[in-house]
């Protein structure tokens, strides 16, 4: 058995600090989306479909949300995701406030509750169907509360939360292989040193 890590004084505070970035990715995942769709409105996702312009960064937030609850459990998630939801509804347009807020706190505790059971047979096989099911809900229950057409826009919603899930989990995915880890590291340290240098 390899010994753990030694611990040093730094620890707690680069653990504040991870946890600290990944809360405030998604809580600026959630503002954007918003401003997003207040901003632009319908945009083109693919397929011949439109959805709200903060629908990609609404599937962030559903992803981020995942790493939230590896990071700092499910009561910590629980607290972000009510969190979240308040932020949707300071942020969001009057006429979409309770539509944000409901659709980000159903969105992301169904995701959590499926999340949950299957992240032990791996992340990929547990993101994969949790956060699309996060992605339906969060897409039926923000349209029909904004009075917006539900099944009209559901499958351009769906999409566009696709392929913010689809990105990340393959982008994991790839990183696994081993000529693409040695890859990445080679380019993160290309990245590093002209950063630096």
């Amino acid at each position: 058995m390899p010994a753990p890590p030694p611990v040093t004084a730094r620890t707690p505070i680069r653990r504040a600090a991870r946890y600290s970035g990944w809360l405030c990715g998604y809580a600026a995942a959630l503002l954007a989306a918003n401003i997003l769709t207040a901003s632009f409105g319908m945009v083109p996702v693919g397929f011949g479909q439109r959805a709200t312009a903060g629908t990609l960064l609404a599937g962030v937030a559903l992803m981020i949300r995942n790493v939230l609850q590896d990071q700092l459990g499910r009561t910590g998630v629980v607290a972000a995701v009510l969190a979240g939801s308040l932020l949707s509804a300071l942020i969001a347009a009057p006429g979409l406030a309770l539509a944000s807020a409901a659709a980000v706190a159903v969105a992301e505790l169904a995701d959590m509750a499926l999340y949950t059971p299957l992240r032990r047979h791996g992340w990929a096989r547990a993101v994969l169907p949790a956060t699309t099911l996060g992605a339906l809900l969060d897409s039926v229950v923000f349209l029909s509360l904004a009075g917006l057409p539900v099944w009209a826009a559901v499958p351009g919603q769906v999409i566009g939360k696709g392929w913010a899930i689809a990105v990340p989990v393959l982008l994991a995915l790839l990183g696994r292989t081993p000529r693409l880890r040695l890859w990445a590291v080679r380019s993160r340290r290309a990245v590093h040193n002209w950063v630096t240098g």
